[in-house]
């Protein structure tokens, strides 16, 4: 059997084990297993060097891992209007299986994925670690952000009697190289003590300002649970993450959490920890000696 072959088996396993995950209803397994997936159909559709797939058939790799993507984000985002359903991604299986022979139109119309690209979960920690010099690009920028990203950032939900709202108000972030981190934002996510998400994950638009050490984003992002239904053991997270260049992938730099027991009005800092991020909070490293955090604001909405 050849690489090849052996390749397109083992991408056509992962499509399977994600799909069986996704009706099983273990959608954070199978979010995991889409996004490693997309970004291993990616590469290969990008790859410059000498490749085994036709021009024709990396565009197909390329719409696949769209696919993917697009299955992922749905999973992600329980108010998506245009759902890419589970029916329609498993419409896909055979071409995974026979991308060599595969000659008919895509079922979809959708365009491959843009070289730049947010990692797979986990896959992060298997690249080399970058060097240095990689470090210091953007040091010369100016002190505002040029390029603007939309963020996913949710309405408040409707108020409830007795129930309580939460809006977190995140100030800014403190990192010793600050002002080299190109397109900086942060992943809001509530995960339960085994990191499954109670809540529809979300991203802020790029970070608004740099200064000295920190990083000033000012945004608003509104909890999709009241306080009351989070269940015990629950944890807010914020993921930093910022673009490089050289590599061509946005990359989680450090995360933040903040516990069921810390919510309260007012202004609250928390600890910096390195990535990869603990969702199940057991094995954490701090970020640095430093006195450097990420500042919030909590306003409590009870009626």
């Amino acid at each position: 059997m050849s690489d090849l072959t052996k390749t397109i088996q083992k991408w056509h396993a992962s499509f399977k084990k994600g799909t069986d995950f996704d009706s099983w209803g273990q959608l954070v397994e199978a979010i995991d297993e889409y996004q490693i997936l997309a970004r291993q159909l990616q590469k290969e559709a990008q790859s410059s060097n000498s490749s085994e797939f036709t021009e024709d058939q990396k565009k197909t790799l390329g719409k696949l891992a769209t696919c993917l993507e697009m299955r992922s984000a749905a999973l992600q985002c329980t108010q998506s209007q245009e759902d890419f359903r589970l029916e329609d991604l498993k419409k896909l299986e055979p071409i995974v299986q026979n991308v060599l022979t595969y000659n008919k139109g895509f079922p979809f119309d959708v365009q491959p994925v843009p070289l730049r690209k947010i990692l797979a979960p986990g896959e992060e920690e298997n690249l080399e670690v970058e060097a240095e010099e990689d470090s210091v690009v953007g040091a010369g920028s100016p002190e505002s952000f040029s390029s603007r990203v939309p963020g996913t950032l949710l309405p408040r939900l409707p108020s409830e009697p007795g129930m309580t709202l939460i809006t977190i108000k995140i100030e800014k972030i403190g990192l010793k190289d600050a002002g080299q981190c190109i397109d900086p934002y942060i992943t809001v996510s509530v995960k339960d003590l085994n990191g499954i998400d109670l809540n529809p994950v979300q991203d802020t638009p790029v970070a608004t300002r740099k200064e000295d050490t920190y990083i000033h984003f000012g945004m608003d992002v509104e909890i999709q649970k009241h306080l009351e239904k989070l269940s015990k053991g629950a944890a807010i997270f914020f993921e930093f993450k910022h673009y490089k260049p050289k590599k061509r992938f946005t990359s989680t730099k450090c995360f933040a959490f903040m516990e069921m027991d810390e919510i309260k009005p007012g202004p609250i800092v928390i600890e910096l920890y390195k990535k990869p991020t603990d969702f199940k909070r057991k094995k954490l490293q701090l970020l640095t000696k430093k006195p450097l955090y990420l500042h919030l604001h909590q306003t409590l909405h009870k009626d």
